[in-house]
This record gives C-alpha cells, sequence and structure tokens, in this order.
C-alpha cells in the first residue's frame, strides 16, 4: 500500500492526534507522513473581536476537509466535536478512537480556591471559556461568577490563567490527559458530566477519509471502536436534529450501564439552552432502545412547557432550583410539610466514621460543636456533602447513588468493621446501618425529629416534588394526587413511600441535589 499522508492542525493537541494515529497504523504496517495545514480557526485566535467556538460546525476543519477532496492529504484526524453533522460529499468517516475521559476540567488559581463553593471557585470568580456550551452551564450552577471569552490552545490558555487573565479557565479533560501538561501550582476540579454536560462526541478522535478510498477504510475500521462509534452516533444525531446555528449550546453524553450486561441499559445526559447568558434545560434519561432516543430527546425539549409546580421543601431565591425554574417561568410554590426539632446530646462516642444521609444532619449535629477528633466522614449525596463544607469539612466518602441501599454497600467495602457514627433523624429507615458488615459497628444519634405540617395543595398543580418519606406521608394527610399531578421522588426511599401511597408513575431523580430535581421536573410532560 502507497504511503498514508495525514493531514493535521498544527498545534500541540492536534499534533499529538495525529501522531496517536500514526503510530497506530504504523503498529500495523502502513507507512505515515504527516503534513500540517493552517484552518480558519487557528487563524481566528489572533483575532481581537470575540467569537464563540462551535463543536460540530467545521471552524477547525474545513481546510482538512478540502485537501482530501484535492487529494493532497489521504486521511485527517479530528478532534470529533468539531466536526460538521453533515458530511461533506466524497468524504466519510472510517473510524473513531475510544474515548477519553469527557469532562470538563476547571484549572483555579491556588488563591481562587474555596473549599466551600461548589466546584471549589471563589465568589466572583472569572472564568475563561469562549464556549457557548460552556459558558450556560457554568452560570447556571454558579452565577456569582462571571465568564470571559479565552482563545488559543491548550498550553497558551493555562498560561494565561498563570499570568492572571483569569481566576479559572474550563476546557476538556481530555486535552490535558493527552498532552501530560504540568498544571503544578493551579487546582484541578474534574467536572462530573452529571453537572456540566459534554459536548456530543468530547473526547474521541475521528479518522477521515475519501469515500472511494476503500483500502485505507478498511485497515482503520479494524483500528475503530465499535462502542464508541455507535455512542458517538447517537450523541452527534442529538446535535444534528437541533442543527443548531452558531449560538447554541448544547451538550450530550451517552453512557452504556457496564452493570446492565445482558438488557443493556443506556443513560442519556442532555443540556441546552436558548443562549450562552440562559438558563439550560437539563435532561437524564434512561432507555434500551437507544436507537431511538435522539428524535424523542429532541421531541422532548420542544415540546416542554412552564408548568405548575409544588416542592416540599423550603428554597431560597438563591438556590438552583428556584433559579432554574423561575428563569425558565414556571410557576413554582414550595414549603416543606415537615418542621425540625432539634434532639441535644452531651457528648460523642470515639469512633472512625461518621457518616451523615442529610444535610439536616449535618446542621443539627455540627451546631452543637462536637469534637470529632480524627474521625473521617461519609455522607449521601452533593448537597450533603456541600453542607459539610459549609461547616469547614471535607466527606472523604460521597454516595452517589439515589438507591441508599447500594450506597450503603459501597461505603460497607470501604469502612470494613470500622465503628461508625450514625447522626440521623429520630426514626430514620437506617438503610446504610443495614448494610455493614456487623450490624453492632454503627452507633445511632438521633439529633432531630421531623414533625408533621401538612398543608393543602393548589389542585391546578401540574408537578408535586417529593424530597423524601416524610414529606410524602404529611402530603396525603390532606391532598391526593388528581389525574393532572405528575410525582417526583427524590431517590429511591421516597419513590417506594409514594408507592405505598399507591402512586404508580413516578420520575425519580438522578441525584440528591437540586440540579437531579431540576432534571426530574424537565423529565414530565
Amino acid at each position: 500500500m502507497k504511503k498514508i499522508i495525514i493531514g493535521t492542525r498544527g498545534s500541540e493537541l492536534a499534533l499529538w492526534q495525529a501522531n496517536f494515529t500514526k503510530n497506530l497504523l504504523e503498529k500495523n504496517g502502513a507507512a505515515v507522513e504527516l503534513k500540517i495545514i493552517s484552518t480558519l480557526g487557528d487563524r481566528s485566535q489572533t483575532w481581537n473581536t470575540s467569537w464563540d467556538k462551535l463543536e460540530g460546525k467545521g471552524f477547525f476543519t474545513k481546510e482538512l476537509e478540502e485537501a482530501l477532496l484535492s487529494n493532497s492529504i489521504d486521511l485527517a484526524v479530528h478532534s470529533h466535536k468539531d466536526l460538521p453533522t453533515e458530511p461533506l460529499k466524497g468524504l466519510t468517516i472510517a473510524g473513531v478512537s475510544e474515548r477519553e475521559n469527557p469532562c470538563e476540567l476547571l484549572l483555579i488559581r491556588k488563591e481562587s480556591v474555596d473549599a466551600s463553593k461548589k466546584f471549589k471557585l471563589r465568589s466572583g470568580a472569572v472564568v475563561g471559556t469562549s464556549s457557548t456550551r460552556r459558558k450556560s452551564q457554568l452560570l447556571a450552577l454558579r452565577p456569582d461568577c462571571s465568564v470571559k471569552d479565552l482563545r488559543g490552545n491548550v498550553p497558551t490558555r493555562i498560561q494565561k490563567l498563570r499570568d492572571g487573565n483569569y481566576d479559572a479557565i474550563l476546557i476538556a479533560f481530555a486535552g490535558l490527559a493527552r498532552l501530560n501538561l504540568n498544571c503544578s501550582g493551579l487546582h484541578e476540579e474534574i467536572i462530573p458530566v452529571s453537572e456540566i454536560v459534554p459536548a456530543p462526541a468530547q473526547g474521541v478522535l475521528a479518522w477521515q477519509i475519501r469515500e472511494n478510498d476503500s483500502a485505507l477504510h478498511t485497515i482503520l475500521q479494524k483500528l475503530s471502536n465499535e462502542e464508541t462509534e455507535f455512542i458517538v452516533s447517537l450523541e452527534r444525531k442529538v446535535l444534528n436534529l437541533f442543527d443548531g446555528g452558531c449560538q447554541l449550546p448544547l451538550g450530550v453524553y451517552c453512557e452504556q450501564d457496564v452493570d446492565s450486561e445482558e438488557r443493556p441499559l443506556w443513560k442519556f445526559h442532555v443540556a441546552k439552552a436558548e443562549a450562552w447568558d440562559k438558563q439550560p434545560v437539563q435532561l437524564y434519561f434512561e432507555t434500551h432502545h437507544p436507537s431511538e432516543f435522539p428524535e424523542k430527546i429532541v421531541r422532548h425539549i420542544q415540546e416542554i412547557k412552564p408548568k405548575k409546580v409544588f416542592i416540599t421543601k423550603n428554597l431560597r431565591t438563591s438556590d438552583y432550583l428556584f433559579r432554574a425554574l423561575t428563569s425558565l417561568t414556571f410557576e413554582i410554590e414550595f414549603q416543606s410539610l415537615i418542621d425540625f426539632k432539634m434532639i441535644p446530646f452531651a457528648e460523642i462516642p470515639a469512633t472512625d466514621w461518621i457518616f451523615f444521609s442529610s444535610k439536616h444532619a449535618v446542621a443539627f449535629f455540627f451546631r452543637q460543636k462536637p469534637a470529632i477528633g480524627k474521625a473521617k466522614i461519609g455522607c449521601i449525596g452533593k448537597a450533603t456533602a456541600q453542607a459539610l463544607r459549609e461547616f469547614g469539612f471535607k466527606a472523604d466518602f460521597i454516595g452517589q447513588n439515589t438507591d441508599t441501599r447500594l450506597i450503603g454497600k459501597q461505603f460497607s467495602a470501604l469502612a470494613g468493621k470500622s465503628r461508625v457514627l450514625f447522626p440521623m433523624a429520630k426514626e430514620s429507615l437506617q438503610s446504610v446501618q443495614h448494610q455493614l458488615v456487623n450490624r453492632e459497628q454503627a452507633i445511632n444519634l438521633p439529633v432531630y425529629a421531623t414533625l408533621k405540617n401538612p398543608t393543602i395543595v393548589s389542585p391546578d398543580t401540574e408537578v408535586v416534588v417529593f424530597t423524601s418519606p416524610s414529606n410524602a406521608d404529611a402530603f396525603f394527610e390532606k391532598n391526593k394526587l388528581t389525574g393532572n399531578m405528575k410525582a417526583v421522588a427524590m431517590g429511591d426511599a421516597t419513590a417506594a413511600a409514594l408507592q405505598r401511597k399507591g402512586v404508580k408513575k413516578i420520575s425519580k431523580t438522578s441525584s440528591f441535589d437540586d440540579l437531579g430535581l431540576f432534571r426530574a421536573i424537565m423529565s414530565v410532560l
């Protein structure tokens, strides 16, 4: 076979990607040469006018595609997220690489770190990014921060951060990982895909060739990752169906549940806003039929209309759930249907671990200023972890699943036979305690009691959000779910409480926090 000429941009990351592909081909016996080609995206780095980088519209790929069509190169290596969703006539994607970690990475200057804040980023921080998708999602979660355009390749962006032009920068983790760059002196905060949803195909390389080059197509198909190829096709189908212009902030991420091999379960995270400074709609769906799901997701988002929502917890105007719903013109009422009463304690026993199942347990425990010594701390959910940070403590274990029994098993594997103190509600379900190696390990410490405080909910309410089993029980003392009301439950225990009341159709949250509640509400039509 003749020598394969790979076309690539000249940035460090693009050259890494091209050399990675070159090495794969050479291991399969091919002779390979690199050819550097400048793109509009590269030249724009020196422009003075502001621009928003658009994933999926060819800003960094057009010249490479033209080189393919003119036969001056044989293979173009792209960051798949940069490619247009409509292939150019005469060209095809012959294969894709395995996916690097698709998460976003927040690099923060040490003086701008605040461990008590979300993402450990101080209030009022200036964050560098030129992606509309990143802007919309970050500002929704941290409206106290501001964003400032950031241009240049990955090393240049990091240097601009070191120079003090920003408090932090938001970039793809994949680029940093591939270049193995030195980030000493900076704090690295990896953001889960559930919180800031990555671009379709983020972390994946695309190998583009001429359609009629059957020999090279055969070689690249052998190197291609079949599962990644399928997943990327789903994510980019959503982008294609929206046909977004340069102001479309869209994140899509799909993954297969590795524990569901007999009947694969596919999980979709989606975030879409109308503009970079607008609240994104956040969605999370699970399905056993992934191929038909992109159309369903797009149709669902297009059909979302403001609803009247009742939430069984007290909200502050600064809370994410309040801001997200009101910015989308939802009519919301909120009131906890239970009251809390502190239970004083004199002292606590010495234990290896202290485990919290709610932010209320954190508050009623630490308000009594106990001396915890060197005990490690475990908790359920990001909201509880945040409550710990506000009291100046860091969780050594954070259970992320909405099934508290599974969290209990995960924690038990970590704690072993250690003694564990459980500050809790007086009549807690004790789901985690039951999963420990020995039941005698658990030392229960009631620090608050719940008292029902039911109220009548307007019958024209369309969605009722139940935040705990106790709130669910209190709701049904004075109300019932009429035919037009939809139920949202925070976690499996709350869903089980609703099922005991005869509720059959329940939308469950994917996480124990406001973002999980928001996603669940958005999933209800």
